[in-house]
């Protein structure tokens, strides 16, 4: 027995040293990791807020920078040590092992054995995104902002005056189809030095699992979901031709009908009586949007933003007359893991962006109760990707509801609506977008990395795909000199992360229902979160661990059960029943599975 004791103790001494030698590493590698992570930040900034043509300051900053953050990150020392322990790691802590993991998963991107191919990968990815946010939109020759050609395409009913906006937003990719076969190349080349099968598989491994089983597990929440956007595409089809005077109803979705430049959100075919928030809105600034926003947070207990934020974040339009452009598309950002945040917007006073700027400080907010002293800088990233995207259309969501806005003074007191009305507004949206995401953008991409697709064929499998899924032809024949699906932001600069989304509005409406039903006991299509302490501790108590605790875990633990479609299947399930009787008659085109 003495002598157990004496073994015993020790092991325990041995295993104590071990764990003190493993964190001293940890420790150098985060200090410089933070150090080099934030200057690639402030350069990637600087690239996407103000992009001058003809200047390439800001490209060869991101280039220098980037490639010192993948030096250090992909060193032969540093994996060889992180391996090292790794493969002593009963030995050590939990979270020092999911920190060792990390390391060895950011270096497969970044391999010291591949220091060319990752210096060709950063300058191609840089002048893709160059490419992409630098390109002038134009119509009959004059020029135009992707914020005009979505409003032709939410607003306008010519057919022809449709068409050429939603051509003018497909040009872009002529420019980007050659770009987005050398990062396929790259970025493959990449990865696979560290043994992944190839980039799609790689990302995927964030989540645990390998890329079959994420395949399976879209498909499933597809397949899912796939009675209730059959009705809705079949609504849709007939709702539009007989909006713009088609009498001929066609089997596929022509896409210049839809409001959306890739058919991802069709929720601006739908005006609910009474919820007209533009009418409101347009009287405000596009800084009392933001603030609104930051008011909602802080009345669940969150902090106010810090100064910073305010100081250094890009939130509104840039000037017609300015000599430089910027990224559109709207973004938080972490800049050094611990409280410097920022948001990339171009906010303007109109529903739309009330919602995205809710949604976007989800992220922000995110971010600053993980950067907490419990969870290393390593794991200070959601509880996985789609967790990130979840929270922040959970509160996009919110925000959007009756209740709510009769709070905020949004709409009047006495505001009825259409609860039917209402369901098939949000339905066009969080919907609609999962055959986009987890089966037009997933797949692509997919067949582009993993089964490596020939360029030649890349226009001819998306519209494959968006027909497959979606239910959405392009108006006319469009060939192998369109890149249609290098127009989509993410495909270029972050990419073979689709399925993110898909994933993020399933755990939303999870989290939705839980809060509507165990929290606040309100009906979950009309919810009002403002000033509930209760939910924002519920948020909280996700967000805190970040990447430190397994998601799985985290939300078995706060809702009770593993990922489910049900939550939002049931919050549609009134919907469902309408639509059956609005389509009784009238022709349906797509399989009933995928």
């Amino acid at each position: 027995m003495y002598g157990g004791l004496i073994f015993f103790n020790l092991s325990c001494g041995s295993d104590k040293k071990l764990q003190q030698e493993a964190q001293t590493f940890l420790g150098q590698y985060t200090r410089e990791y933070v150090r080099l992570y934030t200057e690639s930040s402030e350069a990637q900034w600087a690239a996407n807020t103000k992009i001058v043509e003809g200047d390439s300051t800001n490209a060869r900053a991101v280039e220098r920078t980037g490639q010192a953050f993948a030096s250090f990150t992909g060193s032969d020392s540093n994996v060889e040590t992180a391996q090292k322990y790794l493969d002593q790691k009963d030995k050590l802590t939990e979270l020092q092992v999911k920190q060792l993991q990390k390391i060895k998963y950011i270096a497969a991107n970044n391999p010291a054995s591949l220091a060319d191919i990752i210096k060709k990968r950063i300058k191609a990815e840089n002048t893709q995104i160059e490419k992409l946010y630098g390109f002038t939109f134009r119509i009959d020759g004059k020029p135009v902002s992707a914020n005009q050609i979505d409003d032709v395409l939410k607003d306008q009913t010519n057919l022809p005056a449709r068409l050429k906006a939603w051509q003018a937003g497909k040009e872009v990719g002529k420019g980007l189809k050659k770009g987005l076969t050398e990062l396929r190349d790259l970025r493959n080349q990449t990865v696979q030095a560290l043994g992944y099968k190839d980039y799609f598989d790689y990302q995927v491994s964030d989540y645990g699992i390998p890329a079959d089983d994420m395949m399976r597990l879209i498909k499933k929440i597809n397949n899912e979901l796939r009675p209730l956007y059959k009705e809705l595409h079949t609504y849709a089809r007939y709702e539009l031709a007989k909006k713009y005077g088609v009498k001929e109803v066609p089997d596929y979705l022509p896409a210049h009908w839809l409001p959306n430049r890739w058919g991802q959100d069709w929720s601006a075919m739908v005006s609910v009586k009474g919820m007209n928030t533009d009418s409101v809105l347009k009287t405000k600034t596009p800084e009392w949007i933001v603030k609104d926003a930051e008011d909602f947070y802080r009345s669940l207990g969150f902090p106010a933003l810090p100064s910073g934020f305010w100081q250094k974040s890009s939130l509104y339009p840039v000037p017609p007359s300015s000599s430089y452009k910027k990224n559109n598309h709207a973004s938080a950002w972490h800049m050094d893991l611990q409280n410097d945040v920022r948001s990339l917007m171009s906010v303007e006073p109109n529903s739309e962006w009330y919602e995205t700027a809710n949604h976007e400080l989800g992220h922000i907010y995110y971010y600053l109760t993980y950067t907490n002293k419990d969870v290393p800088p390593l794991m200070r990233e959601g509880a996985n990707r789609a967790y990130h995207e979840a929270m922040g259309s959970l509160m996009g969501l919110a925000s959007q509801q009756l209740p709510y806005l009769k709070k905020k003074a949004i709409l009047p007191e006495n505001t009825r609506t259409d609860q039917v009305q209402t369901l098939l507004k949000e339905a066009l949206n969080y919907v609609v977008f999962i055959p986009f995401s987890a089966g037009t953008m997933t797949e692509f991409e997919k067949q582009l990395y993993a089964d490596k697709l020939p360029e030649n064929q890349y226009n001819k499998a998306w519209w494959d795909l968006a027909k497959k899924y979606q239910g959405i032809e392009p108006p006319s024949a469009r060939g192998e000199e369109f890149c249609d699906a290098a127009t989509k932001t993410h495909i270029n600069d972050d990419p073979a992360q689709y399925y993110d989304y898909a994933l993020s509005f399933v755990i939303l409406f999870q989290l939705h229902d839980h809060i509507a039903k165990k929290i606040l006991h309100q009906d979950p299509h009309a919810t009002n979160y403002y000033g509930n302490k209760k939910v924002g501790e519920f948020l909280k108590d996700i967000m805190r661990p970040g990447a430190s605790k397994d998601w799985n875990s985290v939300l078995k633990e706060k809702t009770g059960s593993d990922l489910s479609a049900k939550p939002m299947l049931d919050y549609f399930s009134p919907l469902l029943k309408w639509l059956k009787e609005q389509n009784k008659g009238r022709k349906y085109t797509l399989s009933e599975s995928i």
